[in-house]
């Protein structure tokens, strides 16, 4: 209820208890008791307490048959708010349910207590049930040839080079091709036709045979530097250590590979008391 909601009832309870008619009964009845069985009572009016919307309705029409125009059904509802009934109480849980609820708790307090005395193992793993799975699965799948382990940067190079060959023929084709065709344009269009093909034809054959060449000797080259045989020969031999005393070692020349053929490293071992100081 709104304020002028309450204060249409006490002033519409007023004017029926001063200046009472035959529908005054029947107003007091309409103010006081509800409309339908389930609209609240209007008995004691106040600010916050539920009232329905044909309640609302009822009242404004009362409200206009007595004093018109004193007070409209948008001024009634000015402020008002949607009622929401509070929840009904919870039942009260049977004594069985009380029962099974204390025997629950009893039980999950023994639990606890177990666990906590007697603390159960671990729980087992897939690799503690199976230890040498994972062995086993690797040797399943290791490669069995040399194929099936996959294609390394050598062949990816090769790859690519006959992809860039390939492409390299295709442009010198089609610009050849394209070339003739430009430079006969006065000619007839069958004759640039012909002659675009057989220049293109020429230049897809000439690029075949010096590539088929460069093949030829490649390969020719890789078969002489096979066939000659490596020859090792042990030059000179030494063992580390010997002769330490004597002075008559011989020198051995390092030769370094960065240098040139002229520039060699000495490194011979002094005589005893080469170093010696002189006397005085």
């Amino acid at each position: 209820m709104t304020p002028s909601m309450v204060d249409g009832l006490k002033s519409l309870g007023d004017d029926v208890s001063e200046k009472p008619t035959d529908d005054g009964p029947k107003c007091d009845e309409a103010r006081t008791q509800p409309r339908q069985g389930s609209d609240p009572s209007l008995t004691e009016p106040a600010i916050g307490r539920p009232i329905s919307h044909g309640q609302v309705v009822d009242l404004w029409k009362r409200l206009q048959s007595m004093q018109p125009s004193s007070c409209s059904l948008d001024a009634l509802l000015k402020g008002s708010r949607v009622y929401v009934p509070p929840p009904p109480p919870k039942p009260e849980p049977s004594d069985e349910y009380k029962a099974l609820m204390a025997h629950l708790r009893r039980e999950e307090a023994e639990r606890a207590y177990q666990r906590m005395v007697d603390p159960r193992p671990r729980l087992e793993t897939f690799s503690d049930r199976f230890p040498t799975a994972a062995q086993a699965f690797a040797e399943v799948n290791r490669p069995a040839n040399a194929a099936d382990i996959g294609d390394d940067d050598v062949t990816y190079s090769e790859v690519h080079r006959q992809v860039m060959l390939i492409i390299n023929f295709l442009v010198s084709i089609v610009g050849v091709a394209a070339t003739l065709w430009v430079a006969a344009r006065w000619w007839s269009l069958p004759a640039r036709v012909f002659l675009s093909l057989g220049g293109a034809i020429a230049v897809a054959i000439a690029e075949v045979g010096v590539y088929q060449g460069y093949v030829f000797r490649m390969s020719r080259a890789k078969s002489k530097q096979k066939a000659v045989a490596e020859v090792k020969e042990v030059v000179k031999t030494w063992v580390v250590g010997q002769g330490e005393g004597g002075e008559d070692d011989s020198t051995v020349l390092l030769k370094n590979s960065q240098d040139g053929a002229d520039e060699t490293v000495r490194r011979r071992r002094p005589p005893a008391g080469a170093y010696a100081k002189p006397d005085d």
